[in-house]
């Protein structure tokens, strides 16, 4: 659309135009199209449409507004937002040291590393490794589609409800360390579901708690979402607890146990089976838990690992753990449980089948050993007695079903004796 066009939307005054500095823009304050989208998708949407307070812009008149970024209509506009991953590739830029050079200066964390480039433009970032992730920019019309998307459709799953495998202090708790991302959130509360760990504690997460990102990422388990506290301090997210395990991949001078993580589960079933609280703590997903934070733990969890490549996801490190805790459990079961599908365990599956009894293995060697004797196979004759052995040695070794027992004595009949036309011999007419 042209500079100073309007869309359906002219009587709500929630219409995309070329704002000032040649970006796409609305409303009377000239918020950013990237600004809305960002919003609505960090959070719930009702949430980023009353962070945003852009007069006129509700429910009903927001498509509009994401259809101009999710069709790319900037394109049109020859026009960017800041922070779009369009804006650097229109701009030419390719690599990090492009982006820094583009800039007047970047200052990191608390101001005392500053980076200095050739522009005019001086931006902030609170790590060097969020700004090696995050320079490029965003897909902001990726964004769009799937706000569109919850606006038209609501949340994916959120019909999915579940409930807790077991009672309150039955299961380790799992604390996380102030967690940075919401999707990183979500990703654990799967990960917590998927292995019966049902209390999740947050403490201080950045993007605030609740968060409608988080339960994206949680693909279905809504009730590990719906159910998570925050706290503001690790003691009091630990307070009713009687033993915590820290995990941690760099090594630390504390005089603690370090255990596996199968020794940690261990550790925490025997507690809680004599009525103890437990729980499993985890650090950021930058630099992991603070000395002053494992200082609270009874003990270390280290996981083996790549020693020069020691570092894992937070969702991973949970997953870990859960499967440790849910393979412990004497009631598992190996995959889902269904109105059809029973529980599985270890071993061969049989489904409706039943193990073939000696009479039915006696019986198919009989079959096979008087075909192979009609046919001369047992040549000299006193080698049969060895040769017979050997058969029953390796059809024995097969476990093989009642069904299977029938399905090789009819091929023995069938090679034996033929069937249809091989029955009726060589000079059979069709």
């Amino acid at each position: 659309m042209n500079a100073g066009t309007e869309t359906d939307n002219r009587d709500t005054n929630v219409d995309v135009r070329i704002g000032a500095g040649g970006e796409p823009v609305l409303g009377p304050r000239e918020t950013r199209v990237a600004e809305v989208v960002h919003a609505c998708h960090a959070v719930s949407i009702d949430q980023g449409l009353e962070t945003l307070a852009i007069p006129g812009l509700t429910r009903q008149t927001l498509e509009p507004v994401l259809q101009y970024c999710a069709s790319l209509k900037c394109i049109e506009d020859q026009v960017t937002c800041p922070g779009c991953k369009r804006r650097t590739e229109v701009q030419g830029i390719e690599t990090l040291d492009q982006f820094i050079l583009s800039k007047k200066e970047i200052v990191v964390g608390d101001g005392r590393v500053r980076l200095k480039g050739e522009g005019t433009e001086t931006i902030a970032t609170p790590c060097l490794e969020s700004l090696a992730k995050q320079w490029s920019g965003e897909n902001y019309w990726f964004w769009a589609r799937r706000v569109i998307r919850k606006l038209r459709h609501g949340l994916r799953r959120a019909h999915m409800k579940g409930e807790p495998v077991a009672g309150e202090g039955e299961t380790p708790s799992v604390i996380l360390m102030e967690p940075q991302l919401a999707d990183n959130i979500g990703m654990v509360a799967r990960a917590c579901a998927n292995f019966g760990l049902d209390d999740l504690r947050l403490v201080n997460p950045r993007d605030g708690w609740p968060n409608e990102k988080a339960r994206i990422a949680a693909s279905g388990a809504n009730y590990v979402i719906d159910d998570a506290r925050p706290f503001e301090k690790l003691e009091d997210s630990i307070a009713d607890l009687n033993w915590i395990a820290a995990t941690t991949a760099r090594q630390r001078d504390m005089r603690k146990p370090v255990l596996t993580p199968e020794q940690a589960i261990a550790e925490a079933r025997a507690r809680i089976a004599r009525g103890e609280r437990c729980g499993i703590l985890f650090g950021r997903e930058r630099n992991g838990l603070e000395t002053g934070e494992v200082a609270n733990a009874d003990a270390l969890i280290m996981i083996p690992v790549n020693s020069r490549f020691a570092s894992l996801n937070l969702a991973q490190a949970v997953l870990l753990l859960g499967y440790e805790w849910m393979r412990s459990d004497a009631g598992r079961s190996l995959g889902r449980v269904t109105t059809y599908e029973k529980p599985l365990n270890e071993g061969l599956y049989m489904g409706r089948d039943r193990p073939a009894t000696k009479e039915e293995l006696i019986g198919l060697f009989e079959h096979l050993e008087r075909e192979l004797e009609a046919n001369g196979f047992f040549n000299p004759a006193h080698r049969k007695t060895v040769v017979s052995q050997n058969l029953r040695t390796l059809l024995t070794r097969m476990n093989a079903t009642e069904q299977e027992v029938r399905t090789l004595r009819g091929i023995v009949a069938t090679l034996a004796q033929g069937k249809g036309k091989a029955r009726k011999g060589p000079s059979a007419t069709p």
